[in-house]
């Protein structure tokens, strides 16, 4: 390999980097510069070295064209080498989530994941700049998952200031290495042109050199008399360049001029078949043109397609085209597109080359592109419906048509703010649009935001009546009104409606807790066909989900829910995460309750949707309170009234009992903190299934041991494992306090195994301490975690009720009546909390608590 000249300080950097990943620590590098600089060469001689040292390497480019096909960008480099990070099977399946970027993105971070087990990898993409939108995505989910694999993900950009790669520098979350190249030392140009004669530069060259400003790709292109190096190079194309490209295909044929000439018009990469139906020559004779520009270094053969072998290069041939041949040419090759069955999308950029205002041809071909690209490339679809949009008259009311398609592609594209703000801009008489705002249109407008408005939370009944407004769309209005809670639910004839109005009826059914009549309600608007103004399927289906889960449906709707999340909406995955999250707690499985919660979290943030953080906090923090860990549990728990209170009594503080009977509606695993709270009277109110059956009849029960006995077998029916152990340990506790050992005992050891299978430590360890205070011996006891010898997590409950106590200001007597023991127990207590705490004062005591809890305890 020729030598890498002037970049050893950058090309030291990637091999830090790599040598980071040989040892585990995952990392970003990102070299920019300008067109020519030296980036191609600088990640060559980084792969070399990378499978020097054993790394498994895989590269591609991004081409200009990449953004009407998914993924074509970051493809290449899932299939290249021997062993590729994707087999074939496993990329064909991928295509089926080309529509679903989110689940695409988890697959590919699945398998990729897989793959490098074990391995140190390095992949590189290069020309970053030109990424299509999914490749796009799909690396801001992939490298911020693989951040514990042995990889270096580097990338190659031109300067693009919120581009790509500045997108995926702040979503990552691991360590970034920002890599600028600037122009090459005069020293290091007369090197590389040394390294391509193969013998020292003459004194003439080098005057011509240094001519080149530093730019390696003009010190080669001289070398190769493809640059004059006396021209300017100071504009954004070097006339030199120019020059130097006009003289070499001077040399060549007519026809091969007038083929680079007709393919720099297409773009850096064309086919020839198209070319030679737009010179009118036959592919065969092309053979030996094509030959000679290959020769002269412009074009490089890539096997299904051709390109120019640098972007400059092919500036440089377009330079040479006459803009009326150039616009000419555009729209030659639009047709020849759309003609030869490319479709709409391949065509529109050559359409919009040439377009003018009021073109509604062109506007007709970039609306079809539009609706191409929607389902694949939301967002390249985006830009392209805008592009038509732009191109119609402000007083045409054709405008206002595709402004209804606008808001409908940026929609599509979860762009909601960009669609809000321009179909209000639309409807405000702006200069946007100047014809005539028909109730139809406004009607269709609302429409088109209110399933998202609804799916956010974002209902605006000021928005939802439109005077005069088609029946049909007036009655799915009003159907949004109800669901903002503006109007109670109502019968309606359009199915569109009739369907708002069935999910209406199910919120409030929800709200009330009367989760059959709500999960029935939600599967009747299920049935409906789509149509405008209707909500997510998706999302509707999650209500019904969550009701079903709430009606003896438990496990059924858990396996929905991951089966949704493979094949559901992707741009629904928060919700789903956030759900499965709360139906894996209630089976008791924490492991996954935590994961789909930290997943949901994390979907989030790619798709920029923050609404569902709370709910997801919630979960987490019932699974670090199950764990004991509680420092973890705080962190999470806000401001939330439930998990403060449930805090406080692990905190030792029996009063913040009562508090649990003012639980939401909406609350994870509801049942299980009323039955805790004794909280009778909530508990009758609640829709009859086994779970909340099962729970009241507990509290019901009291004291007495056989009705004890009775309800935890109702609750057992729930198959709702964390709540039939907290039924169980009242059953197992009130036997054992009545002197019935025979009873107690079994109960509670069945009680603590279960607890330790599903990894609820902290009431584990206490179901332990009980049988271990009643006497039982036991071989060896299940897996609790000793408690901790320092720190808060070392206090037992009653030492962190003397400390909380002793916060607030109380003496050792004050704080004894308020627990009912003597001053000396609370004295003894209080030494070993300033033991444990490693503070000697009250003061320094209450200084801790106070940092700890923000408001103070018991507040």
């Amino acid at each position: 390999m020729v030598p890498l000249r002037g970049r050893s300080a950058e090309l030291g950097k990637l091999l830090d980097a790599l040598r980071a990943a040989a040892h585990g620590r995952a990392s970003l590098a990102v070299v920019s510069g300008e067109p020519g600089i030296g980036k191609s060469a600088l990640l060559a001689a980084a792969m070399e070295q990378a499978q020097r040292q054993g790394f498994l390497v895989a590269s591609a480019t991004a081409h200009q064209t990449d953004n009407i096909s998914p993924l074509a960008s970051l493809a290449p480099a899932l299939r290249a080498g021997a062993e590729p990070l994707i087999d074939t099977e496993q990329f064909l399946d991928l295509a089926t989530l080309n529509t679903q970027p989110l689940w695409l993105a988890e697959r590919l971070a699945d398998l990729i994941g897989r793959r490098l087990a074990g391995v140190r990898a390095l992949i590189v993409l290069d020309d970053a700049q030109w990424a299509d939108p999914l490749t796009a995505f799909v690396l801001r989910v992939v490298v911020a998952r693989l951040s514990a694999a042995n990889v270096l993900w580097l990338l190659a950009t031109r300067p693009t200031p919120g581009g790509t790669t500045d997108q995926l520098v702040e979503a990552v979350g691991i360590p970034v290495h920002t890599i600028p190249l600037a122009p090459l030392t005069a020293d290091a140009i007369q090197d590389l042109a040394a390294d391509r004669l193969n013998h020292t530069v003459d004194p003439s060259l080098a005057v011509q050199l240094a001519g080149v400003q530093g730019i390696p790709f003009l010190a080669e292109q001289l070398i190769a008399g493809l640059y004059l190096g006396d021209a300017d190079t100071s504009g954004p194309l070097p006339a030199g360049l120019v020059e130097g490209v006009r003289r070499r295909t001077s040399e060549l044929s007519e026809t091969s001029r007038e083929l680079v000439r007709t393919a720099a018009v297409f773009g850096s990469e064309f086919r020839l078949e198209d070319v030679a139906v737009l010179m009118a020559t036959p592919i065969a004779r092309l053979a030996a043109p094509l030959e000679e520009a290959i020769q002269a270094g412009l074009l490089t053969d890539a096997g299904s397609v051709l390109r120019f072998r640098h972007e400059l290069l092919r500036s440089a041939a377009l330079a040479d085209v006459p803009p009326s041949a150039q616009r000419a040419l555009h729209g030659a090759i639009a047709n020849q597109l759309m003609s030869a069955g490319r479709g709409a999308a391949a065509a529109a950029p050559h359409v919009l080359a040439v377009a003018q205002s009021g073109d509604t041809s062109a506007v007709a071909t970039l609306r079809e592109a539009a609706r191409d690209l929607l389902a694949t490339m939301s967002t390249t679809a985006a830009e392209v419906i805008q592009e038509a949009f732009d191109l119609t008259r402000v007083d045409d009311p054709l405008r206002a048509e595709v402004g209804v398609d606008v808001v409908s592609v940026l929609l599509a594209a979860w762009q909601y703010d960009r669609a809000k703000a321009f179909a209000d801009d639309l409807l405000d008489g702006t200069a946007l649009y100047h014809g005539p705002i028909t109730p139809d249109l406004h009607a269709t407008l609302r429409l088109q935001l209110a399933p998202y408005q609804w799916a956010s939370g974002r209902l605006d009944v000021q928005e939802l009546t439109v005077p005069s407004a088609p029946p049909q769309l007036a009655e799915r209005l009003a159907g949004y009104r109800a669901l903002a809670g503006a109007e109670q639910p109502t019968a309606a004839n359009d199915p569109t409606a009739q369907a708002l109005q069935q999910v209406a009826a199910a919120e409030l059914a929800r709200a009330e807790g009367k989760y059959a009549n709500a999960r029935d309600l939600y599967a009747a608007a299920r049935q409906t066909e789509p149509g405008l103004g209707s909500l997510p399927t998706t999302l509707v289906e999650i209500g019904e989900l969550y009701c079903r889960a709430e009606t003896d449906e438990l496990h059924a709707a858990l396996e929905r829910v991951r089966e949704l999340m493979t094949v559901g909406d992707s741009w629904a995955g928060p919700q789903l995460a956030i759900l499965r999250a709360r139906l894996e707690y209630a089976a008791g499985n924490l492991q996954q309750a935590e994961e789909a919660a930290n997943s949901g979290l994390r979907w989030m943030d790619q798709l920029q949707v923050k609404g569902l953080a709370a709910e997801a906090d919630q979960v987490l923090a019932l699974v670090a309170l199950l764990r004991g860990q509680l420092t973890q549990a705080r962190k999470l728990a806000g401001n939330d009234p439930t998990i403060n209170a449930l805090l406080a009594i692990a905190d030792g503080d029996a009063k913040a009992v009562s508090r649990l009977a003012d639980t939401p509606q909406d609350f994870p695993e509801r049942i299980a903190i009323l039955m805790q709270a004794d909280a009778r009277a909530e508990l009758s109110q609640l829709s009859p299934s086994a779970a909340a059956r099962g729970a009241l009849a507990v509290v019901a029960a009291g004291d007495d041991v056989e009705q004890l006995a009775k309800a935890a077998d109702l609750v057992r029916t729930a198959q709702r494992p964390l709540l039939l152990a907290q039924a169980e340990e009242r059953y197992g506790r009130t036997a054992l306090e009545a002197g019935d050992r025979k009873t107690g005992v079994p109960v509670l050891e069945q009680v603590l195994d279960s607890l330790t299978a599903l990894g609820a430590t902290a009431p584990a360890g206490r179901i332990q301490a009980v049988l271990q205070a009643a006497g039982v011996r036991r071989r060896r006891w299940a897996a609790v975690p000793p408690r901790a010898q320092e720190g808060w997590e070392s206090l037992t409950p009653m030492e962190r009720r003397v400390a909380l106590l002793v916060a607030e200001g109380h003496t050792n007597r004050s704080a004894a009546e308020e627990l009912v023991v003597s001053a000396s127990t609370v004295g003894t207590h209080l030494r070993a909390v300033f033991g444990k705490l490693g503070v000697n004062s009250r003061v320094q005591l209450t200084r801790l608590v106070l940092e700890r809890f923000a408001p103070p305890p018991n507040a």
